[in-house]
């Protein structure tokens, strides 16, 4: 029998200790460290666990809350995952909201959707195509993406959205191949849309599916200034396309990329109404562009 797992660690730390999580993320809190609920549950569940730089600090003083001898949850979580180079599979998966600017929030709305065939789903290509308008708004997004499942049952694949302008309303979201719209999470107050798209029918193991699917905003559309996919898992190709109109260019152009926990890589790109990137063997991380109106 091998070691405990982290999950296993926790959830008996918890029951013997006798605390809710609600108490433990107020002792936690207390403390300087912000765990959301979602966080706590998916880590007990075995959902996800601790990956990140802030989230491991944050076992620290889990331990010191469940009154467990210093490391033994660390020791549990086994060595950090390799970085920046395509795996087939990722053995110490990110948490699902672990590149978004507000995790609590994106936990909280995909606490709402059935994410469990997300991590057998291999990401062939996944390809965007963002459209900006005359009046510098953003229009419309066109993805389309080649998964691959590693087991048989994977039904959907979920779609996170979020726009930056809270006051804004959300986009519609159009499936247009080879899938069809399940459960709907919006949130404007976040700025959240979390949507599945359900496939034809569930997939076998080693079998591909191609979607394509369509955010429409409506008037008055977000002020575009920048776009980026973020990767809880590698993709194998990534292509990201933004559309501008030829009578209103942005002035400069910046493609920006983020592996994991590494810094920000950017460079500058020469605009024209099509600006486009290429990445391959790509994630965990964030590729985009962003771009300015003004001098």
């Amino acid at each position: 029998m091998g070691e405990p797992e982290f999950a296993d660690v926790l959830r008996a730390a918890i029951q013997a200790r006798g605390l809710g999580l609600e108490r433990i993320r107020e002792r936690l809190l207390a403390n300087g460290v912000s765990v959301s609920l979602a966080t706590l549950s998916y880590w007990q569940s075995g959902r996800s666990q601790p990956e990140r730089r802030d989230s491991r600090a944050a076992v620290e003083l889990l331990e010191a809350v469940l009154e467990l001898p210093a490391g033994t949850l660390s020791a549990s979580l086994g060595p950090p995952r390799r970085r920046g180079r395509w795996l087939s599979t990722v053995p110490n998966r990110p948490d699902v909201a672990a590149f978004w600017p507000r995790p609590d929030a994106v936990e909280a709305a995909v606490s709402e959707v059935d994410l469990r065939w997300d991590e057998r789903l291999t990401r062939i290509s996944q390809h965007d195509r963002v459209f900006i308008g005359p009046d510098r708004g953003e229009r419309s997004y066109h993805s389309r993406q080649v998964l691959r499942a590693e087991a048989d049952g994977p039904d959907r694949w979920v779609v996170i959205m979020h726009l930056d302008e809270h006051d804004r309303a959300l986009p519609v979201i159009r499936p247009l191949r080879h899938c069809r719209l399940g459960r709907t999470v919006r949130r404007p107050a976040d700025g959240l849309l979390v949507a599945e798209l359900l496939f034809d029918r569930p997939l076998r193991k080693g079998e591909t599916v191609i979607t394509e699917h369509e955010l429409v905003n409506v008037a008055p559309y977000p002020p575009a200034t920048n776009y980026e996919r973020k990767f809880r898992l590698p993709v194998r190709e990534f292509v990201l396309e933004i559309c501008f109109d030829p009578a209103r260019l942005p002035v400069t152009c910046t493609a920006f990329s983020q592996l994991d926990d590494a810094d920000e890589v950017a460079r500058t790109v020469d605009v024209d109404d099509e600006v486009h990137g290429v990445v391959l063997n790509f994630g965990p991380g964030r590729y985009g562009f962003r771009w300015s109106w003004e001098k």
